[in-house]
Order: C-alpha cells, then sequence, then structure tokens
C-alpha cells in the first residue's frame, strides 16, 4: 500500500493513479492525509492489496501535482553520520550515538519539485525516511518495526555556509530553508516493502542530470551499512522523545555528498537531482 498527497487529500497511489481514500472506505478514513497515521493499521486492512490502476474509482496522476505524503509531522527528527563511509568523508569520528537534528516542518516539499537555492553551498543527501505509526515511549529494538507505518524517501539539502555558523553548529537551520525537505511520492507501507525486498538492505541513489542532459551518480548505498538501524535509532530516540503518529525520522545519508569531495562540488541552477531507493520509487528536484 502506497499512501500519497494529491492536491490535500490522502490517495492510495497506483502506478499511473491515484485513488481517494476517504471516498473509496464512504468516509470511513480522513480525507486528510495527516490525520491516516492515526488509524493506521486499519488503513492497511483496508487498503493493502487494492488495485489502484483498475480500481473504477480510480484517476490518473500528474506526479508534479503531489504534496508532501506526510504534510504537518508534529516531529521531524534526522540522525547525521549515520554512514561510516560518510562520517570519514566529512573528516569526523563514528559517533557512539546517534546524532540527532531536527529540520523544521515548513521546509516540507512535494516528490517534484523547483527548489531555490539558498547560496553556493548547497549540499545533497539522500535519505530514507521513516513514518511513525503507533510511536510511543521506550519502544525496544525488537518492536520498532511494529510500531513504523512505512517509509518513504527523503533529500536532506543542506546549506553549508549556515549549517557551519558560529562556534556551534546550526545544523537545524541550514537544512530548513524553503523546498529542502523533499518527500515522497509514497508511504510504501512494510507489507510491501517486505513482498520485494528486504527491509533492513534497501539501496539509496541520487544522480544529477545537467542541462545538457549529461547524468553523473552522486551517491549509491545500502541501509544495511547504517551505524545505527531503523530499529535501533527507533528505540534510541523512544528512550527520550516520545513517538507520535506520523512523525518523520530521517535516517541519514550515504557517502558521496558534495562536501566530502575534493574539490567540493555543490547544487547550481539549472540542475536536476533524482533520489531513488528500492522499492520506493524516486523523488526529483530542479534547482533555481
Amino acid at each position: 500500500m502506497r499512501v500519497a498527497n494529491l492536491d490535500g487529500r490522502a490517495v492510495l497511489l497506483g502506478d499511473i493513479r491515484v485513488l481517494d481514500i476517504a471516498s473509496a472506505s464512504a468516509g470511513r478514513f480522513s480525507a486528510d492525509p495527516q490525520s491516516v497515521y492515526a488509524s493506521w493499521s486499519e488503513l492497511c486492512e483496508w487498503g493493502e492489496g487494492i488495485d489502484v490502476d483498475r480500481h473504477p474509482r480510480s484517476v490518473d496522476v500528474d506526479r508534479a501535482t503531489l504534496a508532501p505524503p506526510v504534510p504537518r509531522p508534529g516531529q521531524i527528527l534526522a540522525v547525521g553520520l549515520n554512514y561510516a563511509e560518510h562520517a570519514a568523508e566529512s573528516g569526523l569520528e563514528l559517533p557512539q550515538h546517534p546524532l540527532v537534528f531536527t529540520k523544521f516542518a515548513s521546509s516540507l516539499t512535494g516528490p517534484d519539485a523547483v527548489v531555490q537555492l539558498s547560496g553556493a553551498r548547497v549540499d545533497w543527501e539522500a535519505e530514507l525516511v521513516v513514518v511513525i505509526g503507533t510511536g510511543g515511549r521506550d519502544i525496544p529494538a525488537g518492536e520498532a518495526w511494529n510500531r513504523i507505518a512505512g517509509l518513504t524517501i527523503g533529500q536532506d539539502i543542506s546549506d553549508r555556509d549556515v549549517q557551519w555558523w558560529g562556534a556551534s553548529a546550526q545544523f537545524s537551520l541550514g537544512k530548513s530553508f524553503e523546498g529542502y525537505a523533499p518527500t515522497g511520492p509514497a508511504v510504501v507501507s512494510v507489507a510491501e516493502i517486505e513482498a520485494g525486498h528486504d527491509r533492513d538492505d534497501l539501496r539509496v541513489s541520487c544522480r544529477s542530470i545537467d542541462s545538457s542532459g549529461q547524468e553523473r551518480v552522486l551517491q549509491d548505498g545500502r541501509t544495511r551499512d547504517m551505524i545505527f538501524t531503523v530499529p535501533a535509532i527507533v528505540e534510541q530516540l523512544s528512550a527520550i522523545v516520545e513517538l507520535q503518529p506520523g512523525d518523520l525520522v530521517f535516517t541519514g545519508t550515504p557517502a558521496g555528498v558534495g562536501q566530502g569531495r575534493t574539490p567540493e562540488e555543490f547544487l547550481t541552477p539549472g540542475l536536476t537531482l533524482v533520489t531513488e531507493i528500492d522499492g520506493l520509487g524516486s523523488i526529483r528536484q530542479e534547482f533555481a
């Protein structure tokens, strides 16, 4: 099951069509895409297995009209330096505990978006994003996947100049300009991911496309190489923070960011960035 956000309404996403959840369920579930996570188990019982593209009430969809699948999360938590090779390219030691910051919700945008660059040193970071379902406190790692609604794709776009303002890092500000948290195209249920992939070993990649159409692979990693696995992240976060339905957790980026290159490279106007994760699809940003 894939849940997306079309014009502020929760929809099931097929390959080429969408199905309005509230209408198709005769009002059993809310049209509000943020509200579905509070009743995720019931939604899965209803929606898993529906063939959206063949459903008589489904309609065609233009991907460019999709909004963030989780539009108003109560919390966005992000983990830094969660891949050893990324820590090495950053010149930093491996963390002993998850390094956590936030991206403010006003930075969210949809899966296919035009993003205005905030400066000359804006970087890319392809990430697997966890969407919390049941939530709670003190969730043991062995229970974590049962508390997760699904997964989606994110880019943790980062203004490196703002990120490193002053004597103390400003991660949250540097990563929260308008459009700097593209997510989507949908939240894919754990059951659907498991039907075709190993949920603990997903390929995470991104590539750039310049104005001439030339493509370059920028990042190509696997979630099995995370320092802190998805269950470990949920366990350690929930020991401190109460996780709530619809919260987003950015889980870190593999090696290949622009700041870690010699010489450094950053996003430029006219460049397109395509990010893909096994079983989740792709998102696409054009930079202006």
